[in-house]
């Protein structure tokens, strides 16, 4: 009955390797499904605006991320990744703000501007009026980097699950001293 015990454990931990696989393979689909509608509405954007509208000419001279990778370890022991706005802030990033002295009189300095917390749209680098094509690739490639972070967790998530198959394969090898 001791030997029924591991088995049943390896079944269920290859049943759950198994469907992450199918998930993992799911959402390769998908991301490459985002990336190839991305980069056909960022086509046609091009030919809506002409080829030298949508370019890197137009991008910001200082670009500032839209979105940060943040990760965690779970109770498991397992990384997962998610997808955080710039702009916003984890409750492990919120503390205390420092305190700071002003000066009241004196010198007239002008304040420095402050970063702004939420970065600027990019569409706005290429006009004001974009194409709905150009948002479409923007949003393509939003989903697509929320599917790269869901992925890269749950690629970890799999290869703990067949490193733990591996231990209980040596485990039930050792377990039965006949087989070869």
């Amino acid at each position: 009955m001791a030997a029924r015990n591991p088995r049943a454990e390896l079944d269920s931990l290859l049943l759950q390797l198994l469907g992450d696989l199918e998930e993992l393979e799911a959402k390769r689909a998908a991301l490459n499904a985002r990336v190839e509608e991305g980069w056909l509405s960022l086509s046609k954007a091009r030919y809506a605006m002409g080829a030298k509208s949508v370019g890197p000419l137009q991008y910001a001279s200082r670009m500032e991320p839209q979105v940060r990778v943040c990760t965690s370890e779970a109770q498991d022991g397992l990384q997962k990744f998610w997808m955080v706005r710039a702009g916003t802030q984890i409750p492990e990033e919120l503390g205390p703000r420092e305190a700071v002295l002003r000066r009241r009189k004196g010198l007239t300095r002008t304040p420095e501007p402050d970063p702004s917390p939420a970065p600027q749209d990019p569409l706005n680098w290429f006009g004001i009026l974009v194409p709905h094509s150009l948002r479409q690739a923007q949003a393509s490639f939003r989903e697509g980097l929320q599917l790269a972070a869901d992925m890269a967790s749950l690629q970890i998530r799999i290869d703990w699950g067949r490193s733990q198959l591996q231990g209980l394969q040596e485990k039930l090898k050792q377990l039965e001293p006949g087989a070869p």
